[in-house]
């Protein structure tokens, strides 16, 4: 008798059973991965709420519990009243919307020039953009303090907002000329055959297109200077402190309170959070933004 072999059937859709059995093991290890990816960024998010809503001595107890076994809002009362709070959270929301108006209107602009028109010293820009992304912000702080000194503008919001505009606006320029790269020039060169101006083509149907990825940037510089602390503790005197050098008053010589520290790093967090939840559409659609048919 001679040996005969079978094929792999094939589904109706096209695919044989040996690729439909072999995807769900692929599909796991996946999920895995995202699942370790997604617990490693995770917990130490949950163990700032952990921390914030468990009694003080809790927080330092040498056995620590994954799961609190009280919940007190102590820690957001001490939090409130160890030194002013609303003073420096509303300082750094207005150093950060400030900071994000600034740059995505600078930072569209010049992005518009860079992707769009070919001009001298055009490289020499964009090898320049990247370059002062290069520089560690320490390096910086000496000289601006100097500067900041000279023009008077120490110890002033001002002041901190054009230092932040320093590093936001780079990367906002670099970011958005990506976006613009992505949306094909017929589109314009149509609406401006169709009767439109350069300025009535890019606001009719590039802006459209844009808006989403300037969501994206405008999130990610908000979070920036919102978070930063180097320079904010360099050039402000405790008086106009902000939010991230507030957290720096639970560390005295006395040792650090975790539990109303955590507290306080929580109630900082929720400006993040409602900014996350109202553009959230927009962050999804600005991430595949480049993803653009011909």
């Amino acid at each position: 008798m001679s040996a005969t072999t079978t094929a792999p059937r094939t589904k109706p859709g096209g695919t044989s059973e040996g690729a439909s059995a072999r995807k769900p093991g692929g599909k796991l290890g996946w999920n895995l991965i995202g699942l370790l990816v997604f617990v490693s960024i995770g917990f130490p998010v949950y163990w700032m709420l952990n921390t914030a809503f468990k009694p003080a001595k809790d927080a330092i107890d040498p056995d620590p519990h994954f799961f609190p076994r009280t919940f007190t809002l102590e820690n957001f009362e001490r939090a409130l009243q160890i030194a002013d709070f609303w003073g420096p959270v509303g300082r750094s929301l207005v150093v950060s919307f400030v900071v994000v108006l600034i740059g995505i209107v600078v930072g569209l602009l010049a992005a518009l020039a860079i992707s769009r028109f070919a001009f001298r010293g055009r490289k020499i820009v964009i090898v320049g953009i990247l370059a002062i992304q290069m520089v560690p912000l320490v390096a910086m702080i000496i000289p601006v303090f100097l500067l900041l000194n000279d023009l008077g503008q120490y110890d002033k919001l001002t002041g901190l907002i054009i230092t932040y505009l320093t590093f936001i606006l780079p990367f906002t320029v670099w970011t958005l000329r990506g976006f613009i790269v992505n949306i094909p020039k017929e589109l314009e060169e149509a609406a401006m055959v169709d009767g439109c101006t350069r300025t009535g083509a890019f606001v009719r149907v590039v802006f459209p297109l844009l808006a989403p990825g300037m969501v994206a940037t405008s999130v990610y510089g908000f979070i920036q200077a919102w978070n930063e602390y180097l320079y904010a503790l360099m050039l402000m005197s405790q008086q106009n402190q902000t939010a991230t050098v507030w957290l720096g008053n639970f560390t005295t010589k006395n040792g650090t309170e975790y539990a109303p520290m955590m507290a306080g790093a929580t109630m900082m967090a929720v400006p993040v959070v409602i900014l996350f939840l109202l553009v959230q559409r927009k962050m999804a659609a600005g991430l595949t933004a480049g993803a653009v048919k011909g």
